[in-house]
């Protein structure tokens, strides 16, 4: 999609721009088959703070306050948490001179879901004035999605969920990928030109992790066979889509970029982790139990499990 493409859809004229680049092919979009498998992972499993190195850490976390909008919470030496006034959604390391993470496993982006739609159009409106580059523009049916990269090439999404009654149980015949009505999303808005926007809303979640893995049929046995989530769609041999509790989904995975490929090397801007939230100690323990059982090998970090996919992309576990 172009930027006068985009702009022509726009109702509040040419005040506003967006920068829309070449966009890579979007794994969420689905003439998905599958079907709910059985999961095991308790239903209200969330997911928490991802975890990034990043080459420049002045530069991120300019970046993620300036343009996504988040607030910095801690920062100290060559380390930065940031989130909204009422959660942690992403922390930072530095590894000065590291290179994008091109042709390895690892994040293909994390998203970040806001409350309501008119988060979402003040966000798009900020970025249009600001002619803040942008990945992408996309309508799920279950979601409207904006994409866009950090300047350490880490893909990032924000979105705002269509109400549930509208998909839940039909996720793998819902869910799809058209252009985002941008006219219609900013119409939430009286002034787009004008509107004010600060900081993400209080509110705002880590919706989902979508990863670049080597192969889809050894992270479905991962993520559904082992860890209990619900396969809700699948593309083949090419990507597929888990939740807890029938949500659209809390793990994405694909290989477009990544088939049979390795995890990101040491020097390289990677994710670290991805946090998986259980409700209480107990459906931790379960969890952890279902790991060892089947052999997989934890280790500590910062006081809590963690575990690696079968492409190494690296999961924290948490308790609420």
């Amino acid at each position: 999609m172009s930027v006068a493409e985009v702009g022509d859809e726009m109702n509040s004229g040419d005040e506003l721009k967006l920068d829309v680049g070449d966009a890579p092919r979007d794994p969420e979009e689905a003439e998905a088959s599958a079907g709910p498998g059985p999961a095991e992972i308790s239903a209200a499993t969330t997911l928490g703070a991802v975890g990034l190195t990043v080459a420049d850490l002045e530069r991120s976390v300019a970046y993620y306050e300036q343009v996504i909008g988040l607030k910095t919470l801690e920062r100290g030496g060559q380390s930065a948490a940031l989130g909204t006034d009422d959660r942690e959604l992403l922390q930072l390391v530095e590894e000065p001179d590291a290179r994008p993470a091109v042709g390895y496993t690892g994040l293909y982006h994390f998203a970040l879901l806001v409350p309501q739609r008119t988060d979402l159009a003040r966000w798009l409106a900020h970025a249009a004035r600001d002619r803040q580059p942008i990945v992408g523009l996309s309508d799920h049916f279950v979601s409207e999605a904006i994409y866009l990269s950090d300047p350490d090439g880490h893909g990032i999404e924000i979105y705002w969920d269509r109400p549930r009654e509208l998909w839940e149980g039909r996720v793998e015949e819902r869910m799809t990928t058209l252009p985002l009505d941008v006219g219609n999303l900013l119409g939430e808005l009286d002034d787009p030109a004008a509107e004010p926007f600060d900081s993400l809303a209080t509110g705002t979640v880590m919706g989902h992790v979508h990863l670049k893995v080597a192969a889809i049929p050894d992270t479905v046995a991962f993520y559904r066979d082992l860890l209990g989530f619900g396969l809700m769609a699948q593309l083949g041999l090419q990507a597929a889509f888990l939740s807890a509790g029938g949500y659209h989904h809390h793990i994405g995975a694909n290989t477009w970029e990544s088939s049979e490929a390795p995890p990101p090397p040491a020097g390289t801007a990677s994710l670290r982790h991805a946090t998986i939230v259980m409700p209480d100690p107990r459906e931790r323990d379960r969890l952890i139990t279902r790991l060892e059982r089947g052999d997989r090998r934890l280790r500590e970090s910062g006081g809590n499990p963690s575990v690696a996919d079968p492409s190494g992309n690296r999961l924290l576990i948490t308790v609420a």
